[in-house]
């Protein structure tokens, strides 16, 4: 259930644009049937169909964001992806292709590929392969496309084995509900009735496509929308598969809504208002009701069983009755008008009084059961967060985080939050409000302010997981912890607990061709003043990091441009090519090692391109820390 309700939530994103979108393609088809095609028509029915119109490809974007295990670009780009390959292997023209035959005789349930179901699908495999792939380590020959970079790649596999599947299985399931719709036009109200329950209960798997083209279309001979605009069909008849909508749409999800806001948690009325007020109007005025829909339909899914229903009944009410109402967009306000005169038009006005009672009927049983059964619909979700121990390591980073915030007066003070391969880089607004002495405190090894608005704290290899939860912080995603954060020791800088072997003097290996030079030359106070700890330098002249020691790969920073390594004595060393050389992205910097491999003395870690470095403003000056070092002397020997 809890699935259920972070899918809803992820929803909420593309969502919350749809009613601006429903109303102004509303006031397009509007100006259109009183006015004819105009300018101001087409303006108006442009802009509100680049979302309506691409409503599934939202989803896809919304729900990798939301259910990827941090909101992510990468998991949007992977969602995105997912679509573009389902929906192009499995649309009409590739379908004709790859089954040789004309386009016009492709199954047509490959004509509505493009729905909210394969969006939603979609966006699941993107958040499922970021999650599972954004760490991964490629060989060194494919170390370019470690991390990240292979997310997309993956979702392409994963999404050809799912267009695959849905190649078999879309067409029966579409075939089948075809069939099952024309078995239903025999059956007079009842049939009316099945279908609206039908057609909302088939709505977040984006079949219900399926039975639309049976009763609204010429697929078994009814075509009750076609009729109806067209004033062709049969009074006391045509509209009987349309006319129960009006009731649902204008006022039952209107009162649905009412009943989720007076339901909402006190402190979160107001945001809840926002989609639900908005929601409700363009399900009254237009008759689109997916934002109230996916308001509620992963959130409670019980509660959308009893919508779908409630929508039943209507339809078989209004088809055993006397009247009879058809829209050419939806079971709206504006169509209802549009419609009043229409010759096959039926007592219209009794629409309004079923919606008074409609109205009554979903707002008191709406209210009822998310009260009685405790529904997490909008503005009720669970409050707790859950931590992801991949974004904040651990309540360690989480607490320290927090204290290094706090130290720097508080969030709103922070205004670019950026990490090195040691170090947190940040733009502050007001430097006046940092505390040095508490950030310290909050375990960083020091802190540096080069000037102006930056400010740098500096930390050590984990920086990533404390940058991460400071992240999370800011955005609200997870709360301060209460308890205090622990008072760091001297070797908080570096990020394991093996210590440092009890000698005066280390002699490594050289990583890297050049000249060594003392570590105050490095124009960087965190290394030239030893804040990260004692080393030395060199001036490089080759192109290429080797192993200094027998050891295990520790870390190794996603723009590849430093390496650590833990010897076999619990030491720690730190090559980081170059000064400021992250801001590179990772250009001219290639990874040869994995973390966690184990390597031997003079196995080579990393290449780097020297003159890409100097091109881009850096000094190249290598510096190698013994990190936590202390009074450790570092001494490099040549081979």
């Amino acid at each position: 259930m809890k699935y259920l309700q972070k899918l809803g939530k992820s929803l909420m994103l593309p969502v919350a644009v749809l009613p601006v979108a429903a109303i102004l393609s509303g006031i397009g088809y509007w100006i259109l049937n009183t006015a004819g095609e105009n300018f101001v028509q087409a303006f108006f029915t442009a802009a509100g169909g680049a979302l309506l119109d691409n409503l599934p490809l939202l989803f896809a974007l919304g729900v990798a964001i939301g259910m990827a295990s941090k909101p992510d670009g990468t998991a949007a780009l992977a969602g995105l992806v997912s679509w573009l390959v389902v929906t192009r292997l499995l649309s009409p023209e590739t379908v004709a292709t790859l089954q040789g035959i004309p386009v016009e005789d492709v199954n047509i349930g490959f004509g509505r590929i493009e729905n909210a179901f394969v969006g939603i699908i979609c966006g699941l495999i993107g958040a499922y392969c970021y999650d599972k792939f954004k760490d991964v380590q490629l060989p060194a020959a494919l170390s370019f496309f470690s991390g990240k970079r292979s997310v997309a790649i993956v979702t392409t596999g994963a999404s050809l084995v799912v267009a695959l599947v849905l190649y078999f299985v879309w067409p029966v399931l579409f075939g089948g509900l075809v069939s099952f719709g024309e078995w239903m036009v025999g059956l007079g109200p009842v049939g009316a009735g099945l279908y609206g329950f039908f057609n909302r209960l088939l709505i977040p798997l984006g079949l219900h496509h399926a039975l639309n083209a049976v009763f609204w279309f010429d697929v078994a001979g009814i075509n009750d929308l076609g009729n109806f605009l067209n004033g062709t069909g049969t009074a006391g008849v045509t509209g009987q598969y349309m006319t129960g909508y009006f009731p649902i749409m204008m006022f039952g999800l209107p009162g649905a809504a009412l009943a989720m806001y007076l339901t909402a948690k006190t402190n979160r009325r107001k945001v809840t208002a926002g989609i639900l007020l908005s929601g409700a109007f363009a399900s009254f005025f237009v008759g689109v009701t997916e934002p109230l829909e996916f308001a509620f339909m992963f959130l409670a899914p019980a509660l959308y069983v009893v919508h779908a229903i409630f929508t039943g009944i209507s339809m078989f009410i209004m088809a055993l009755l006397p009247v009879r109402m058809g829209f050419g967009f939806s079971g709206g306000f504006i169509d209802l008008m549009l419609g009043w005169v229409n010759p096959l038009a039926q007592n219209p006005w009794a629409i309004f009084l079923a919606g008074a009672i409609w109205f009554v009927i979903y707002f008191v049983s709406f209210y009822f059961i998310i009260k009685r059964f405790d529904l997490k619909t909008p503005g009720r979700e669970d409050e707790e967060v859950e931590v992801d121990e991949t974004s904040t390591g651990s309540s360690k980073f989480l607490n320290q985080a927090s204290a290094i915030l706090k130290g720097l007066g508080g969030k709103d003070n922070v205004l670019e939050l950026d990490n090195c391969a040691t170090r947190l880089r940040m733009e502050i607004a007001d430097v006046s409000k940092v505390d040095d002495a508490a950030i310290r405190r909050a375990g960083a090894a020091g802190i540096m302010k080069p000037g102006g608005k930056s400010v740098q704290v500096i930390y050590g290899l984990e920086v990533q997981f404390v940058k991460d939860a400071m992240e999370d912080l800011i955005a609200g995603r997870v709360e301060a912890p209460s308890a205090p954060v622990a008072v760091a020791d001297a070797t908080v800088a570096a990020p394991s607990q093996g210590g440092v072997a009890t000698k005066t003097v280390l002699t490594v290996r050289q990583p890297v061709a050049g000249r060594v030079v003392p570590l105050s030359e490095v124009p960087d106070a965190t290394f030239s003043q030893g804040i990260m700890g004692s080393g030395v330098a060199v001036e490089p002249t080759g192109d290429t990091v080797w192993a200094p020691a027998d050891g295990t790969v520790a870390h190794i920073f996603p723009t590849s441009h430093a390496v650590a390594l833990k010897l076999r004595d619990g030491t720690e060393l730190l090559v980081h090519v170059g000064v400021d050389t992250v801001e590179m992205k990772g250009e001219g910097f290639e990874t040869l090692v994995a973390v966690g491999d184990e390597v031997v003395e003079g196995a080579p870690l990393l290449r780097f391109d020297l003159d890409a470095i100097r091109a881009a403003g850096h000094p190249a000056v290598t510096p190698v820390i013994v990190l936590g070092g202390g009074d450790v002397e570092l001494r490099l020997r040549q081979d």
